[in-house]
């Protein structure tokens, strides 16, 4: 047993909300590796590149300040002021109806920040070099977990081995570690993929998150900084699979002829800035988030939708909660009293926000225009009742005081 590692947390995966937990614990004092089988890609023209991009709202911003993150992000971060829902679900792809929910109704700052997924993983890989309590390895992955009543004990594909109080599971909707120790998942198909793709323009977004629904799931333009001296947005365009497909397939003039007309012209003409990318589109969510010496944070945990910033601060606010107790509980963060508190205060929130997306993701994609007509009338009565409107923002950007 000479060759056994003793660390205090070992995080499985190395993606975006793999490198926060482990920043988090590590900044917390708590000895924390990181392993994770693919190397991050920390360039945007390379290879492999997650050109999505995140929005970090309010109470994401302020957990990321806590463990001394923001700084790092703040300078590449575009502020989202605005999130103007906008229908052109008629006959002819127009908008015919748009609503705008302004930050300022209910708060002096943005609804938050926007960043690009490729970015944040750059600012956080240079930053782990500064934490001595942080090991990162990547391009290794997780071959083993043996879970015990007192401890883990991990073996990583080179053939490292750990012992260690508390196994964070952040490798994904097919988590590996999930599996190990023998959780379940629901999982919601919805044959819709995802492009994900930059554009200049020539309007200017004003710090607009721009969402237009007509069939198939919204499309949906997020500002960025200004690219080449043009407004620049990121673009999720989410599809039918067969459509998506063919969309990702078509040269370049000819998808730009389409998106344009997607976009219901807002914006002018939408001209590609970045190559086109393209996800699957599932919802899915743990039957647990906790196991024997585990937590479930993230992607391993739940998956929606991209509608309404949700995913990776869902994610946060689970990482926050698990290092809450973790620091309230330090001589032994993964005893089975301290998962169940992480559980009970995760859960109920991660299972509603689930389907709550799920429910805006089903009226999106609808092509009957009797439910299209019915969907705008809907969005026209929650905007116009002023209460509710800024029920609806708090609850979405996570703020209810």
């Amino acid at each position: 047993m000479s060759d056994l590692q003793d660390i205090d947390i070992f995080v499985s995966g190395g993606g975006v909300a793999g490198l926060v937990a482990t920043i988090a614990f590590a900044q917390a004092g708590f000895t924390t590796l990181c392993a994770d089988p693919a190397p991050p890609v920390t360039e945007r023209e390379a290879a492999g590149a997650d050109l999505r991009t995140t929005a970090i709202l309010q109470p994401g911003r302020a957990f990321l300040e806590r463990i001394s993150l923001w700084d790092r992000f703040a300078k590449h971060a575009t502020p989202l002021q605005v999130m103007r829902i906008v229908d052109a679900g008629g006959p002819d792809p127009v908008a015919r109806a748009s609503h705008d929910f302004d930050a300022s109704d209910i708060s002096d700052g943005p609804f938050g920040w926007n960043l690009p997924n490729w970015l944040l993983r750059r600012e956080m890989v240079a930053h782990l070099a500064s934490l001595p309590n942080a090991m990162f390895r990547p391009g290794t992955g997780t071959a083993h977990i043996l879970t015990r009543q007192g401890e883990a004990l991990v073996r990583l594909q080179d053939g490292t081995r750990l012992r260690t109080k508390l196994v964070v599971a952040a490798d994904g909707r097919a988590s590996p570690a999930r599996a190990a120790v023998g959780l379940d998942v629901h999982t919601t198909r919805y044959g819709q993929k995802a492009l994900a793709f930059a554009v200049t323009h020539d309007a200017p977004h004003n710090n607009i998150s721009t969402e237009i629904h007509r069939t198939g799931g919204p499309f949906t333009l997020v500002p960025l900084p200004d690219h080449d001296g043009q407004p620049c947005s990121a673009v999720v365009w989410m599809e039918t699979g067969a459509q998506a497909q063919r969309l990702a397939a078509l040269p370049e003039t000819a998808f730009e002829a389409e998106m344009t007309a997607r976009s219901a012209h807002l914006y002018g003409p939408l001209r590609l800035a970045s190559r086109r990318t393209i996800w699957p589109i599932i919802s899915q969510r743990a039957t647990s988030m906790m196991a024997e010496r585990t937590a479930l944070v993230a992607e391993a945990a739940h998956v929606v939708p991209p509608i309404g910033a949700q995913g990776l601060n869902m994610s946060l606010g689970d990482i926050e909660a698990l290092l809450d107790q973790a620091e309230a509980h330090r001589a032994d963060p993964g005893t089975a009293e301290v998962l169940a508190r992480y559980n009970r205060a995760r859960l109920p929130e991660v299972t509603a926000r689930v389907a709550g997306v799920d429910a805006l993701n089903r009226a999106s994609m609808t092509g009957i225009q009797p439910l299209r007509d019915l969907r705008m009338r809907a969005l026209g009565l929650l905007h116009g009742a002023t209460p509710v409107r800024r029920m609806l923002m708090r609850a979405g950007m996570g703020t209810f005081n």
